[in-house]
């Protein structure tokens, strides 16, 4: 079972207009395929899910759909975050949230100091984020911190100030909708991710679907860098992993 999944949530446009319907209600329906699919990751041990509900690319589309989205990442706030705090389940928002709305920032505030100590699932969602500017950002702050490693620095200098630096790299990366690419989505973590895409738009994306993309991860050899017989002479010498069961 990955311990991390990561997925671009995409399609609520099209699963719309294939049904003649406004590009609102595809959003609306979208936020109902979160709540099946947080519940399957809390109830098969995946311990992080993190989604890409709002990208900082996503400001150019129509004010009209931009404003619908803040309000609905309000309303889910409000109507959510009880549920997800008794079912053990920790929020966490990573992206450059200065541009929205006070309320709407007060909302994450209080939404992570809530569920901050809950253990079972950590649902990261992904809001004005863009890979390029975890990087940047985590850069800057580094040397904020520290101003000595101008000069020289190294890789475990700059994780502790990634936007997942809570979180390990994501084993599995789902996208939904029939596009082929990572849009600019967790672009230091993903380098080892094994890659899902699927046709089927995301209000669509049921719980088989789901299931689908775990069974081809599983599927999968990881080597990371090493050969399958180095795994295979390794593989007597490994502690398997014990999975969460969310206890």
């Amino acid at each position: 079972m990955p311990r991390h999944i990561a997925i671009i949530m995409d399609g609520n446009g099209r699963w719309a207009k294939q049904r003649y319907l406004p590009r609102i209600a595809g959003h609306r329906g979208g936020v109902e395929n979160v709540r099946s699919t947080v519940r399957a990751c809390a109830e098969k041990g995946v311990e992080y899910l993190t989604l890409f509900a709002f990208s900082s690319e996503n400001w150019r589309r129509p004010a009209e759909e931009v404003s619908f989205l803040m309000q609905l990442f309000i309303s889910a706030l409000e109507q959510e975050i009880a549920k997800l705090h008794e079912n053990g389940v920790r929020f966490k928002v990573i992206g450059d949230l200065s541009r929205f709305e006070r309320p709407l920032q007060k909302l994450v505030a209080d939404a992570e100091k809530l569920t901050v100590d809950n253990t079972r699932l950590t649902l990261t969602v992904a809001a004005n984020y863009g890979g390029r500017w975890d990087i940047m950002q985590a850069v800057k702050r580094m040397l904020a911190d520290k101003p000595q490693l101008a000069a020289d620095f190294m890789e475990p200098d700059l994780l502790p100030y990634l936007a997942l630096a809570y979180a390990p790299e994501p084993d599995l990366f789902i996208r939904t909708g029939g596009e082929q690419r990572i849009s600019n989505f967790l672009l230091w973590q993903l380098a080892y991710t094994e890659m899902y895409f699927t046709d089927t738009l995301w209000p669509d994306f049921d719980i088989a679907a789901f299931n689908a993309a775990i069974e081809s991860y599983q599927r999968r050899e990881r080597r990371f860098g090493r050969t399958s017989e180095q795994l295979r002479e390794d593989a007597p010498r490994q502690t398997p992993r014990r999975v969460s069961d969310g206890r």
